[in-house]
């Protein structure tokens, strides 16, 4: 059982060609002695898999809505109330679209549901689906609710385009990270 003091980030991987990215981002949160923990939608298991993240944030990776926690409670439960702050990094527009309506059908949607901690989700897709409208009240409607967003960053996307809808870079996720958790105090 980690120290009190040390923070509790729950990192959300979604199906985003940007996934392969969440694994220098739980490396780099582990090297600030975050204990991470560490939630790979099945889609997001198509570009990352749940070893790499292991690996990398020494705890097991949950994949399913249906996992035991301790004393047969539910895990998405045990995150959701632990958390210091769940950071999304890829947020794919379904996930936004998923978080901004409620929908908990997967583990990472039910701790999205579940959690009060605060909420940072690191957009990245093609920039029309950025830019697309039901994308812009779907985001409208997290920031509504306090979520923060990090980025996206414009440059040349994985499918060619140029534009919105790069995943902000590590550095930029991990210091507003550090910011939530010195309000927090």
């Amino acid at each position: 059982m980690a120290a009190k003091n040390i923070p509790k980030i729950v990192l959300g991987v979604t199906g985003s060609i940007a996934a392969f990215r969440a694994a220098d981002l739980a490396s780099a949160m582990v090297q600030e002695g975050w204990e991470v923990h560490a939630i790979l939608t099945a889609d997001g298991a198509r570009f990352l898999t749940p070893l790499t993240l292991a690996a990398l944030t020494h705890r097991p990776v949950h994949t399913s809505l249906w996992e035991e926690g301790e004393g047969g409670r539910m895990s998405h439960l045990d995150l959701a109330g632990s958390a210091d702050v769940v950071v999304v990094a890829p947020a794919s527009a379904d996930c936004l679209a998923r978080a901004a309506h409620g929908m908990a059908g997967d583990t990472l949607g039910a701790v999205l549901l579940a959690t009060r901690a605060p909420l940072l989700f690191a957009p990245a897709m093609n920039t029309q689906m950025w830019q697309h409208a039901a994308t812009e009240a779907n985001v409208k409607l997290l920031q509504g609710r306090g979520a923060l967003l990090a980025g996206p960053s414009d440059g040349k996307l994985a499918c060619g385009a140029v534009g919105p809808g790069r995943m902000a870079p590590v550095a930029e996720i991990i210091s507003l990270v550090k910011q939530v958790l010195t309000e927090k105090k």
